[in-house]
């Protein structure tokens, strides 16, 4: 039996934030806690956010104490700010650690006995929805507004808590490419090849079927026609990247990815790396590993999502063009492509094999891996 799980409403394209207020009072919230980071207030990405909230009247309070790879601490402290706000709705503007760590705080507001936030870890056994979400992502990448899935790092034992519940999904998502504009070069390549790591380990994982491969074929070749204009600031590819990234997310929400993510998260939890450089370092090398067992889903990936001529090629050849592509993009986008470029160490290799085995990410991949596969990976990597 196979399951799919999308958010109800969503809208689409530059300026679409002008929605809010019709959405809010026609669904009669009273009170929002808007939930951002102090970059996106400084740089005047989430005040777009507080002066049309203003601007309608709606009263709102702020909550700005966030990092990037959320942490439990600030889950915790999101919690203390929602009670005594008293808001009830929130509204999350920014990326996937901001929307991720408004899912865990609307979830634990319901579900009170998950308060320790670890017990959320993997498929949750919450009973109660979310209290209401509204998110408005301001990257290209993480999906986090369609998704059943958020992370947040356990500061005290250095791992990253996959969560998966379908009751956290936001009931509105908006997604206003004015408030992806502003992203630095860095910032856009990275979380566009994360929405790349989510097509590709989505189309390629074991639970994938014929909904998800149509949402991930879509996404893999929208990405590769816009992700290197939409970093050139292009608005129409800047547009298609937002509607490219949210397709992914309809995909792997609902199939699962691979070890590109399990491997990425021990990185994002150990050194701080953010999550999209983490993933599109990891991603040619898993891909190559990968495609020794399932090349004929990379000849679809190197035809319908690259635009390749496979008539002539094998399937080895097919998963070479595939990996090769994957690495030309990233030259292009100048991103970090191996682990001594982020700080990592090879002395940490055999605990980060460790925990990538148990993320629950690994389950879903294609073939099946030890932690000996994995270190071999952080090495080739590294």
């Amino acid at each position: 039996m196979n399951r799919i799980v999308l958010n109800e409403t969503s809208y689409f394209g530059w300026g679409s934030r002008s929605i809010l207020i019709d959405e809010i009072k026609n669904r009669h919230f009273k009170k929002v806690l808007l939930v951002t980071d102090d970059n996106l207030i400084k740089n005047n990405v989430a005040t777009k956010v507080m002066d049309t909230l203003t601007e309608g009247g709606i009263e709102y309070e702020v909550f700005s104490d966030i990092k990037p790879n959320p942490t439990i601490a600030n889950v915790k402290s999101g919690l203390r700010m929602r009670e005594k706000s008293k808001a009830d709705l929130l509204i999350a503007v920014g990326g996937g650690s901001v929307i991720d760590t408004t899912k865990a705080i609307g979830i634990v507001t319901t579900n009170t006995e998950f308060g320790d936030v670890r017990s959320l870890v993997g498929v949750s056994s919450t009973k109660n929805r979310s209290m209401p979400i509204i998110a408005l992502p301001t990257t290209a990448g993480t999906a986090a507004e369609v998704t059943i899935n958020y992370v947040i790092t356990d500061e005290d034992n250095v791992v990253k808590l996959v969560c998966v519940d379908p009751k956290d999904i936001p009931i509105i998502s908006i997604i206003d490419t004015e408030l992806m504009a502003g992203m630095p070069a860095l910032t856009a390549s990275s979380t566009g090849l994360d929405a790349l790591t989510h097509a590709m380990e989505g189309f390629i994982t074991k639970a994938h079927w014929d909904m998800s491969d149509m949402f991930h074929i879509k996404a893999i070749h929208m990405i590769n026609e816009n992700l290197v204009k939409a970093v050139n600031k292009d608005p129409e590819a800047m547009d298609k990247m937002g509607v490219a990234q949210y397709i992914a997310g309809m995909g792997f929400s609902n199939v699962g990815l691979g070890i590109v993510h399990s491997m990425a998260h021990q990185l994002g939890a150990t050194y701080d790396v953010p999550h999209g450089i983490a993933c599109s370092l990891f991603l040619p090398y898993v891909l190559a590993w990968n495609g020794e067992y399932s090349p004929e889903r990379f000849r679809i990936i190197a035809s319908d999502g690259f635009d390749i001529d496979t008539t002539n090629l094998s399937d080895s050849e097919c998963v070479d063009a595939v990996v090769s592509h994957v690495r030309e993009l990233e030259d292009t986008l100048k991103v970090p492509q191996h682990l001594s470029q982020v700080g990592a160490k090879k002395e940490d290799f055999n605990i980060l094999a460790e925990k990538a085995i148990n993320d629950p990410c690994t389950g879903g991949n294609p073939r099946p891996v030890t932690k000996e596969d994995i270190i071999s990976l952080f090495n080739q990597a590294f």
